[in-house]
């Protein structure tokens, strides 16, 4: 038997940062005509990469990579630092570095902003491996970056879990094969489910966590 992982997306999941991402986009866009308004945010930017959305709502820009750098950079100007980590995440990282599960953030943030928010919270140094949805052969929703942890860390889907708060990444979760947890800081029970969540969380204080793990460990809940 392998040995169980926890794989986390970034954005929303491990801390709730879609404010000053849809700050930025709502000043990036202007000059374009797009309005980038809450419900818009959510459902055609959160979790995408962002030169995803731009070949749809942009297709004629020349230089998509150079917008979506400003973008990110921009959005590293704006981060608080230190910045509260999701309530719950650094006691369940703490658990599994003692159990020796293994761990691995699975995100479509591009590594130095990546590395900025794991810096923000102070949990750069709890993860072994780092997959960014763009240095991958097709980012999330496409499970590739899923099955790229899984076969970094040798694990297989059946022994992890994967925590995701997006449409995009949640479908990239559930096609590889990793049981997923949607965490409840931006969609509902409802909409997370649609689209692939089996169980879902509020944070990673909430007492339904510890059946989900329990899945990991064949240990009975008490």
């Amino acid at each position: 038997m392998t040995r169980p992982a926890l794989l986390f997306d970034l954005d929303g999941t491990m801390l709730m940062t879609d404010d000053i991402h849809r700050e930025v986009f709502v000043d990036l866009m202007q000059p374009y005509g797009i309005k980038v308004t809450e419900s818009f945010y959510m459902a055609h930017v959160h979790g995408r990469l962002n030169t995803d959305f731009f070949a749809e709502f942009l297709p004629e820009l020349e230089d998509p990579q150079g917008l979506s750098d400003l973008k990110e950079a921009q959005f590293r100007d704006r981060l608080p630092r230190p910045y509260p980590a999701m309530p719950g995440v650094e006691a369940l990282i703490e658990r599994a570095r003692a159990e020796g599960w293994a761990l691995a953030v699975v995100t479509n943030a591009n590594r130095l902003n990546a590395e900025a928010m794991l810096g923000a919270v102070g949990l750069r140094d709890a993860f072994e491996l780092l997959i960014i949805g763009e240095e991958c052969a097709r980012g999330k929703p496409d499970p590739e970056p899923y099955l790229a942890a899984m076969r970094a860390l040798d694990v297989a889907p059946e022994q992890a879990v994967a925590f995701e708060d997006s449409a995009s990444g949640l479908r990239a979760a559930a096609g590889s094969g990793a049981y997923t947890v949607g965490v409840r800081s931006g969609l509902s029970d409802t909409d997370l489910r649609a689209h692939g969540a089996r169980d879902t969380i509020a944070d990673f204080n909430d007492p339904a966590l510890e059946t989900i793990l329990a899945r990991l460990t064949g240990e009975p809940v008490q």
